[in-house]
């Protein structure tokens, strides 16, 4: 029996993303904005009640990318998700911040010119990183390789290569072992 809850590739190719790699499986439960600045990699699973909005900046989503259920991408500037990358469900990802000290006016359907303290800046989520569970990303962040996020943290900064992070603020923990490298050569091998 066929899965009915994926786009079919005729499908994707109707939503007016940027590009669309091979074997990409979207939920037909996922919300796009601005369709036409989003370009989607080959081997892409987005899952149920995500949110897409790629606003000026554009979200880049690389190769054998998970994005899981109810997740949501704020791009006022550009999301750069590297290949092998996966975000766990309830992952928030923001480009944009509004300040909060109370010197400007906030939330969207305020022009920018009334807002400007605005905290702005790309979000870069490298090569094999995962983040955990109802994690937070605030902007003007890059995420090292390797890294992994546990869950309930919050990333308000870059955050160096093959570390484990958790915590509010994110912490590094330990370092990450780079076993993974090994079968990523094969699994890569593997798919020729």
């Amino acid at each position: 029996m066929e899965n009915n809850s994926f786009y079919t590739e005729e499908e994707l190719q109707q939503l007016g993303l940027a590009r669309v790699g091979c074997d990409v499986k979207i939920s037909r439960k996922t919300s796009f904005y601005t369709p036409q600045n989003i370009i989607l990699g080959d081997h892409v699973r987005i899952d149920d009640f995500c949110v897409l909005s790629a606003g000026k900046g554009g979200i880049t989503l690389g190769n054998y990318i998970h994005i899981a259920c109810f997740c949501a991408l704020y791009a006022h500037e550009p999301i750069v998700m590297a290949d092998l990358s996966t975000l766990s469900s309830r992952v928030v990802i923001y480009t944009c911040s509004d300040d909060f000290s109370g010197s400007s006016l906030t939330n969207p359907t305020v022009p920018d010119e009334f807002r400007p303290d605005l905290i702005t800046g790309q979000v870069m989520i490298n090569k094999h990183v995962v983040v955990g569970t109802n994690s937070t990303i605030l902007p003007d962040v890059t995420i090292g390789t390797g890294c992994a996020i546990g869950a309930h943290s919050l990333v308000n900064q870059n955050l160096a290569d093959w570390g484990i992070y958790a915590g509010v603020p994110a912490k590094r923990v330990k370092d990450r072992k780079q076993d993974l490298l090994v079968l990523e050569k094969r699994f890569l091998s593997s798919r020729r």
